[in-house]
């Protein structure tokens, strides 16, 4: 959890690979609903084997980017 004097992190402050922890922490919801967020077929989700469920930083941001243009504009 962030202290109240903590400097908020930037893009570049999480890793290349995102959790749903981290995912989590972004969009500031819990982790089972990173998880129900992560099977979304349009969520970029990295190609593993099983139950990994991992995402490169830059194109979650990417797709977060979308999906906030496109709640603006309807």
């Amino acid at each position: 959890m962030q202290q109240v004097n903590e400097k908020p992190k930037t893009i570049q402050d999480y890793p290349l690979i995102l959790t749903a922890k981290e995912i989590a922490e972004i969009l500031r919801v819990s982790k089972p609903t990173a998880y129900e967020l992560m099977k979304r077929t349009d969520f970029p989700l990295l190609p593993f084997e099983g139950r990994i469920r991992r995402v490169r930083r830059d194109e979650f941001f990417q797709w977060l980017a979308r999906k906030s243009q496109n709640n603006t504009t309807a």
